[in-house]
């Protein structure tokens, strides 16, 4: 491991009265004036950029004038499950009497508007189908469909394939000639958009004013919108940190709807002190279990209900299933890892470019979470498989800086034709389906086109760090700070420092977390730090060690104190 400082932006203009800290941390990040930190809600993009918007709109004011039945068809995951929820409270509180959802079962009907969702939705009776998070590689579900004379609205955030699906209307940022300058919007920032451009058309029309209707106050559904967004880990460009810091205000001061309140009360978390983090490390992974090992109408019939009492019941039932992930991720952990030793006794100690890992025994609801663990140890790009109800094989992927997942693959499909049966995804996340007589294959071509893209090289471990810190800087003041000026995720990543540090004392809590007191050269202070799920034989014997760490704030019974959060470890 190689720790490096973030290169900064030396032409900037950020306000003086500024911690140095937070201008530095600013200024690593691109951050070259005050008002790319500054988040109103009258900053986002408009929504007339996206293409076909106004055809969008044109399609449910129809369908709600009309009273027709609109079927949302949901993802499975955290993103689709906020998008869906979205759509629902949207739709509903715009007047629209008829609109139901669907969400495919992962182990039965896989991803999207399937030729298998789609027969199955035709059983709703819809007049007009509406594909959240999912829908722009659906050909043949979309074809289906049409044919039977459906309309279908895409609202999808994927990269495109070569060939769209014959949608009635397609909404996605990063379709071809699509002008919206943000293309990282998350599925759930998508719907939401296309819910901004319904209600204008609809106020504009008189829609609520005939109706006795109150114009929806769409702001209600920005908690919704940043979980679905952090939770997807898509880039937090400007506009993404404006409905994540809106939808945090919102949390904050418990303006939110009770299946969040419920989902913070069985994480134990306060809403008055939520952070971006929280939302992908807390809520997202409980909300996420619904999807991994049973149903994710849980999760969404936690977000969308309006009682306490059945939004709480709810969300213990995903606190529950989210424990049993977690039992059952820590058994195929450590199955993967005798596979990663297997592998490198084969070749002398070195992992192929390409990792790929497959066992009869492990869950295809868990193999994307294996998968981004693998790729963070191993800083190469994987796939975990696992086998589906058909005996074909379902392969989740995670990526590393420089390669593009999904490009990848198509190259891969572009060799070999019959060596993949379906794929998608993004740069840094893909998944497909294989027959089990093509793993073999795939393993080699998947480690030869990694081969050619790195030339050989692993990728590098480097660890950009907000460099080091003044001992004046070791203060609850500055962590408090640095929470309060995300919100941090990917592409504006939370800030870690480093430095070298004396250690006073250490011991393991938990069974399995490391608990160090440590000093700082001509500081007698002691200051608190923890590494979780490390074991005390990393500073065995060690006087000092080099750490890569986030400044936290811990409040225990009341009281609060300076806390390092240790990411990374070097003994000296």
């Amino acid at each position: 491991m190689q720790i490096r400082q973030r290169p900064a932006n030396s032409d900037h203009c950020l306000p003086e009265e500024l911690h140095p800290v937070l201008q530095r941390i600013f200024a690593g990040r691109d951050v070259s004036t005050a008002a790319e930190i500054d988040y109103p809600l009258e900053n986002l993009l408009p929504f007339g950029a996206l293409k076909n918007i106004h055809a969008a709109v044109a399609l449910l004011q129809d369908a709600a004038e009309q009273n027709k039945a609109i079927l949302i068809i949901a993802d499975y995951d955290a993103d689709g499950a906020t998008a869906c929820a979205v759509a629902l409270r949207g739709l509903s509180a715009m007047g629209v009497k008829q609109v139901s959802y669907l969400v495919p079962d992962r182990a039965k009907h896989g991803y999207g508007l399937s030729l298998d969702v789609a027969r199955l939705a035709l059983d709703y009776d819809p007049d007009l189908i509406v594909t959240v998070d999912n829908g722009i590689a659906s050909i043949d579900g979309i074809a289906f469909a049409r044919q039977a004379g459906v309309d279908v609205l895409v609202t999808d955030h994927h990269l495109p394939g070569a060939n769209l699906p014959e949608a009635t209307v397609i909404i996605n940022p990063n379709q071809h000639g699509d002008e919206f300058a943000s293309k990282h919007l998350a599925g759930v920032g998508v719907m939401f958009y296309v819910l901004l451009a319904l209600r204008a058309r609809l106020r504009e029309q008189g829609w609520f004013e005939a109706r006795a209707l109150p114009v929806p106050h769409l702001a209600a559904l920005l908690d919704l919108v940043a979980l679905g967004t952090i939770a997807d880990v898509v880039r937090l460009d400007y506009n993404n940190r404006i409905l994540v810091h809106q939808g945090l205000r919102r949390i904050r001061h418990s303006r939110c709807c009770p299946g969040m309140l419920a989902l913070l009360q069985v994480a134990g978390r306060e809403p008055e002190k939520i952070t971006s983090s929280d939302l992908g490390y807390l809520i997202g992974p409980r909300l996420n279990a619904a999807g991994r090992l049973q149903d994710m109408s849980i999760g969404i019939e936690c977000l969308i209900s309006d009682d306490p009492s059945q939004a709480l019941a709810l969300a213990h039932d995903l606190d529950a299933l989210n424990r049993e992930r977690k039992a059952i991720q820590a058994d195929m952990q450590q199955a993967a890892e005798q596979h990663l030793q297997a592998m490198r006794a084969q070749s002398a100690g070195r992992l192929p470019d390409g990792v790929c890992l497959y066992s009869d025994s492990w869950h295809q609801g868990v193999i994307g979470i294996l998968a981004s663990r693998i790729k963070e140890d191993c800083n190469r790009p994987v796939f975990v498989f696992a086998a589906d109800e058909d005996g074909d094989l379902k392969g989740s992927g995670r990526s590393v800086a420089g390669v593009h997942l999904k490009d990848v693959l198509e190259s891969l499909a572009s060799q070999s034709p019959d060596l993949i049966m379906r794929f998608g995804g993004h740069a840094m996340a893909a998944g497909l389906t294989i027959t089990r007589e093509n793993y073999a294959e795939f393993c080699q071509l998947f480690d030869a086109e990694i081969k050619k893209i790195t030339a050989g090289q692993a990728p590098g471990n480097d660890v950009l760090t907000d460099g080091e810190l003044d001992h004046a800087d070791f203060s609850v003041h500055l962590a408090q700070q640095i929470a309060a000026a995300g919100p941090w995720g990917q592409g504006f990543p939370e800030p870690v420092f480093n430095g070298s540090f004396f250690i006073a004392h250490s011991r393991t809590v938990g069974d399995k977390h490391l608990q160090l007191k440590l000093r700082v050269a001509d500081d007698d202070r002691l200051l608190n730090a923890i590494a979780f799920n490390t074991s005390e034989h990393a500073v065995r014997q060690a006087d000092t060690v080099e750490l890569v760490y986030q400044l936290a704030v811990n409040d225990y019974q009341g009281q609060q104190s300076l806390q390092l959060l240790i990411k990374h470890i070097q003994c000296n």
